[in-house]
């Protein structure tokens, strides 16, 4: 259950990137509204992983990661930012190391 937390949580992560893009510096209401409750949502996911006993250091850097390649991904298919061998490639090695990190650490 803890992991599920977590995955929810970094999808909140990128629902608050997304929305923070699209809020141009806040001066959108309903993307900056998404901003602050995906924002808040994200963190309250992040919270109840590491208290329902995954190890922080290991949470942070999924939850992070989930965020962070999803965004990518994101980026390169909404915002047509580009999708180079090499990015693409670490962006397999990050997908693959937080695979990696659920493997290895304890918790649920």
């Amino acid at each position: 259950m803890a992991w599920l937390l977590l995955l929810i949580g970094g999808l909140f992560e990128i629902g608050f990137t997304i929305s923070l893009k699209y809020s141009e510096n806040f001066s959108k209401l309903w993307p900056s509204v998404s901003f602050f409750v995906c924002i808040s949502l994200s963190f309250f996911f992040l919270n109840k992983a590491i208290n329902s006993g995954l190890p922080i250091g290991t949470s942070y850097a999924v939850w992070t990661g989930i965020g962070a390649a999803g965004t990518a991904i994101a980026g390169m298919i909404f915002f047509k930012e580009p999708a180079a061998m090499w990015r693409v490639f670490f962006l397999i090695m990050l997908i693959g190391s937080i695979v990696g990190l659920k493997f290895v650490s304890g918790g649920e």
